[in-house]
């Protein structure tokens, strides 16, 4: 009998534990006992409230439930990588502890891993939320797939169900700036998608803010594209080359052709608008070489990307 491993990443999702457990005794334990054999591994990524109880009480009362404690809040990408490091599964499956992600299709994604694709994805249909965070993510896998070798499916989620071989060659990974959706789709592999409606969060609020979301795709940026930092070239050679036609255009105009809006420029103007144009570039350039040098600094430390207080696996 295989195994499946069911990894939920949670901070501050007390009130969601329990309600997350009984529903997936309801859609995928309960019906699928007889055919696979499964672990629940919560992740407490460092959660305030009482999150780490709630775990450990079903815990104690169900031995499937695997648990790890982070010493502090990581991240949830941080949280979903100890998930997938830590399973002993043939196959994980990583799912909100919110019950956004609906309980009831994991049939449907076990049955697409049984006919042999190796990655399933769930890609949202519509969002339980709207407003600057949805045209954020618009915004945001329109660049991405523009910049990216890449391709990200718009609307993809966490919310997908990889083969073992698939969580081996993700865990040779090292970094820790990290977007475990397009780490994934980096991998390749053959892939089926399962399209869904979002639920409505069941209790409290979400933990990712709009700040962590944009945190997320500077991540995804800077990770899988090396567009930003070559954009400081480009970015260079054009203004080189435009300030060059100005310039000419100015010294031709205001003294031999006498040319009238190149004549009429006084050269404080015309030195003041050079130099403030050229140094936002410059400006701009050193943002993004910055960008990445953070992101080198971080690697080359080489620090873990998680500590655990404690465990149950």
């Amino acid at each position: 009998m295989k195994t499946i491993s069911l990894i939920v990443p949670a901070y501050n999702e007390e009130k969601n534990i329990t309600p997350l457990y009984e529903k997936l005794e309801e859609t995928v334990f309960g019906p699928l006992k007889n055919k696979y054999a499964f672990e629940l591994v919560f992740v407490n990524d460092g959660s305030r409230d009482k999150t780490e109880e709630e775990i450990e009480k079903l815990a104690a009362i169900h031995p499937e439930i695997k648990f790890i404690d982070f010493s502090r809040n990581f991240g949830k990408e941080i949280a979903t990588t100890a998930g997938i490091n830590n399973c002993a599964g043939d196959a994980c499956l990583m799912i909100d502890a919110d019950l956004q992600h609906p309980a009831e299709l994991i049939p449907q994604f076990i049955e697409k891993w049984k006919e042999g694709y190796e990655v399933v994805v769930g890609v949202r249909k519509n969002n339980a939320g709207h407003g600057l965070k949805t045209l954020g993510a618009k915004a945001f896998y329109a660049i991405l797939n523009k910049i990216s070798e890449v391709k990200v499916i718009p609307g993809a989620t966490d919310f997908r169900l990889i083969d073992r071989a698939v969580i081996n060659e993700f865990n040779r990974f090292t970094e820790s700036n990290r977007m475990t959706r397009a780490l994934i789709d980096w991998l390749g592999f053959r892939r089926a998608y399962i399209y869904f409606d979002a639920n409505e969060r069941l209790n409290g609020e979400a933990s990712y803010s709009l700040w962590k979301l944009t945190q997320l795709a500077f991540n995804g940026f800077i990770s899988l594209s090396m567009v930003p930092l070559k954009l400081a070239g480009y970015f260079g050679a054009v203004i080189t080359l435009l300030s060059g036609i100005l310039g000419v255009y100015i010294l031709l105009g205001k003294y031999i052709f006498h040319w009238y809006f190149a004549y009429i420029s006084s050269n404080v103007v015309d030195l003041a608008v050079f130099t403030v144009f050229l140094v936002g570039i410059i400006l701009i350039s050193l943002g993004f070489i910055s960008f990445y040098i953070a992101n080198i600094q971080k690697e080359v430390i080489g620090r873990p990307m998680y500590v655990i207080r404690k465990k149950k696996i």
